[in-house]
């Protein structure tokens, strides 16, 4: 049966001004849709006594043993086989932002949580644009201020984003909890994978100007714990630290964990067949995320994922 292949997680594409909550809905109500027009198991036949005219006639009646399908079986009685699915929400993208969303389905809403323990990074481009300041960061907000920006240079603009790739990469060792004396830690660092063992504020691990054309510019931002408002107040503080204003004309994640833009399902395939299709050929990716992040030892998150997928 379909829905029985319908389990785990997999990333749809969800586009800037429609809340996160309407892209499930909208999975959701497909999905339905889909699930309950398939064919589906014949009704139940019961064994049913029915008078019939004696042999020769005569005006005798007697019985006769039929098999009839059970009336509550019948689609009209019974109605949909499917009401509700239980689809879970990853890290969640505000309305104005788009990108990489992922879902989850049946024990791919434990994935999801398993997922959110493993402090996975994620990748957005940020547009920004020199020259005004508004009262929530976007170019959409209320217009706050104006300023000049002749003065910004590429190499100005770089310096900053050193600096705070510098000052976030102390903050990441100070809240993932390793001695950096260690040879645990000099061995997680040369893999990248340095992570907060809890909750800590939002950190950018990594960050670097794509393009530079006064007054636009875009940043490739990768970061843990953020929000996408937390994204555009850093461009207005960028914009402050080059003596000028600036404000966020995009925020696109591009990547979450391992699910990019390339895994990532356009509205036009929320379909249960692609979304099937999806949930099997991101199995493997993810398990080989995990055993990078993770390890092999068995009291490792990586083996308790691998036994509920197996299980499951």
């Amino acid at each position: 049966m379909a829905a029985a292949e319908l389990a785990g997680v997999f990333a749809v594409y969800k586009p800037a001004g429609v809340a996160w909550g309407r892209v499930r809905e909208a999975v959701e109500t497909r999905l339905l849709r889909e699930l309950n027009a398939a064919p589906g198991r014949a009704p139940r036949q019961q064994v049913r006594f029915l008078p019939a005219s004696a042999p020769g006639g005569g005006g005798a009646v007697g019985l006769v043993a039929a098999r009839l399908p059970v009336l509550a079986d019948h689609p009209l009685v019974r109605g949909p086989r499917f009401k509700k699915l239980k689809i879970g929400a990853g890290h969640r993208l505000d309305v104005k932002a788009s990108g990489v969303f992922v879902l989850g389905i049946g024990h791919g809403n434990k994935l999801l949580t398993d997922r959110y323990n493993c402090h996975l990074t994620r990748v957005y481009t940020v547009g920004g644009l020199f020259g005004k300041a508004t009262d929530d960061f976007s170019e959409t907000g209320n217009l706050v201020e104006k300023t000049t920006f002749d003065h910004i240079t590429r190499e100005k603009l770089e310096r900053i984003l050193a600096v705070i790739q510098g000052t976030n990469q102390k903050a990441l060792l100070m809240y993932s909890n390793i001695d950096m004396k260690t040879q645990e830690a000099y061995e997680l660092a040369v893999k990248g994978l340095i992570r907060p063992m809890g909750k800590s504020p939002p950190i950018i691990t990594a960050v670097r100007c794509l393009q530079f054309a006064l007054p636009e510019f875009q940043l490739e931002i990768h970061c843990l714990h953020e929000t996408q408002q937390y994204l555009r107040k850093m461009v207005h503080e960028i914009g402050l630290e080059l003596k000028s204003s600036a404000v966020c004309t995009q925020v696109r994640r591009i990547r979450d964990g391992v699910f990019t833009v390339d895994d990532a399902l356009p509205r036009t395939q929320w379909n249960l067949q692609s979304i099937q299709e999806a949930i099997q050929s991101c199995q493997l990716k993810v398990e080989t995320e995990l055993e990078k992040t993770l390890g092999h030892g068995e009291n490792s998150l990586l083996h308790q994922l691998g036994e509920g997928w197996r299980h499951s």
